[in-house]
């Protein structure tokens, strides 16, 4: 069963005279690290905020289809009750980091469920350690660098160990050594605790060899859905502007002048490496 699923959904803003996005219909399996990208403004953001009911509950307009999130609709459940699945990071850490010390920001979410004090402990104490932040605990979060303040939203949203965590452009305010090291430490989630991961990131170089599953939107609908390396080869990619990974680029005018090469498409300069060394027959 997927953790989450949407049928037909489309969403218009109040004010607005045309949908934000339209007839949308995926599936998102658990365990998955899925990567939504397309160009500015195609509805990418209004997706994540149907994720964890922020449409339509705070966001009000218009809404048709049926979105469906760890067998919840969210029509029919408030923002808390969703925020125990979903936990979202946005693309600006200081518009969700606003207590004295990190510690007390990470513990914030649990305070408000009512966990119990040393359950909260131990659960901002795992979550701090598996960011490697455990040192700036009491730091004033306006003190961190970017990177340190993404960091602690991201344990913010660890601590409560929701089912799926949504990730709106998270290093959009970073360099790409420090996008690199939020992006691995992502991964790791996914793969070692098994935390669904969806990230709305249009850094594709940084980005797609951590993807299983990638979704493409275009003018507010999904314009290409399914296995990273299918779709990052297709002519409908590049088309609608999409910034394909260098290596993938190289791979493909490699091959379009003869070159031989294996046939799995590389999705980072790693593996790019491997796939000429692989061609050249060295180790």
């Amino acid at each position: 069963m997927a953790i989450i699923e949407t049928k037909a959904l489309s969403y218009t803003y109040p004010g607005a005279t045309k949908q934000s996005i339209t007839d949308i219909s995926i599936k998102i399996e658990k365990g998955e690290f899925t990567l939504i990208t397309g160009p500015s403004g195609c509805g990418k953001t209004t997706l994540c905020r149907c994720f964890n009911g922020l449409i339509p509950h705070f966001y009000q307009g218009e809404i048709k289809g049926q979105t469906n999130v760890a067998g919840l609709n969210i029509a029919e459940h408030q923002i808390y009750e969703l925020a125990k699945h979903v936990g979202l990071v946005f693309q600006n850490p200081e518009n969700q980091l606003f207590a004295l010390s990190v510690e007390k920001d990470v513990a914030f979410g649990l305070e408000n469920f009512g966990v119990p004090r040393d359950e909260m402990r131990k659960k901002v104490d795992w979550a701090l350690q598996i960011t490697g932040i455990e040192d700036l605990r009491e730091r004033a979060p306006y003190e961190l660098s970017g990177g340190q303040q993404q960091r602690v939203a991201i344990a913010s949203v660890l601590a409560m160990q929701p089912d799926v965590i949504v990730l709106d452009e998270p290093t959009s305010f970073l360099d790409p050594l420090s996008a690199k090291k939020i992006f691995e430490v992502i991964y790791q989630l996914n793969k070692n605790l098994g935390i669904t991961v969806i990230l709305v990131e249009h850094r594709l170089d940084l980005t797609a060899r951590y993807a299983n599953h990638m979704i493409i939107m275009n003018d507010g609908k999904v314009a290409l859905d399914g296995d990273p390396r299918i779709i990052l080869q297709s002519e409908e990619t590049r088309l609608i502007g999409v910034g394909i990974p260098k290596a993938t680029r190289l791979y493909q005018i490699l091959l379009k002048s003869g070159t031989k090469l294996g046939n799995t498409l590389p999705l980072s300069s790693e593996e790019m490496a491997d796939t000429l060394k692989e061609a050249l027959n060295l180790k």
